[in-house]
């Protein structure tokens, strides 16, 4: 029974990241998406953990200290930024310990409906357009991230919350990912500062 519940939920996710990635053009991204979730690694452990309205990964997490399927995941899926977090290793011998890589648009883009996606199925009829961004702020304090692909993401997750699912799509679609938006922290965080101001005043 946990078998097909966990089986359920996670086709149901892997369909909602479908139709998000097909409305902004990322067919690729959007059949191949979470794939590794239906291999032996990954399901088993889905299904022993399985809980309906909480990822299985944490579920494990709690149990064991860790879990060993989003070990395997996050390796095999470039959307998320756990793929991209590496040595920091500069030339000039000032860099230490992990830090995050720049992530190339369309996994940025892909993780952005991953997030949506997630939080549609597991809070079902209590999601609204703030959802994603709320489950973001509340882990953001551990995330390690490259500073352009946090500004990126959280972009997009704040113009969901204010403008909606609709518009942010059409901005992705038309604007992001035509690189008609300059992929730098500070371009990106003055297009955030403006997301909330419903009149521009012309003088």
């Amino acid at each position: 029974m946990k078998a097909w519940k966990h089986f359920c939920t996670i086709t149901n996710h892997k369909i909602l990241v479908m139709k998000g990635c097909f409305k902004v053009g990322l067919y690729k991204q959007g059949l191949l998406h979470d794939m590794s979730k239906y291999g032996l690694t990954e399901f088993l452990v889905g299904c022993k953990y399985f809980k309906g309205y909480m990822s299985p990964n944490n579920a494990e997490r709690m149990d064991k200290g860790y879990s060993s399927a989003w070990l395997h995941h996050k390796g095999r899926n470039k959307h998320h930024l756990e793929y991209w977090i590496d040595y920091d290793i500069r030339k000039d011998g000032s860099g230490h310990g992990m830090t995050g890589m720049k992530m190339p648009i369309k996994y940025v883009v892909e993780m952005y409906i991953d997030r949506l996606s997630a939080s549609k199925n597991y809070l079902k009829e209590k999601y609204n357009d703030r959802s994603a961004l709320d489950y973001y702020n509340h882990g953001k304090n551990h995330y390690i991230m490259n500073q352009d692909t946090e500004s990126l993401i959280e972009l997009l997750l704040e113009m969901n919350a204010i403008k909606g699912e609709a518009y942010t799509m059409s901005y992705v679609k038309n604007q992001v990912l035509k690189g008609k938006v300059e992929y730098k922290k500070s371009t990106l965080d003055e297009l955030k500062a403006h997301l909330s101001c419903p009149v521009e005043v012309v003088q």
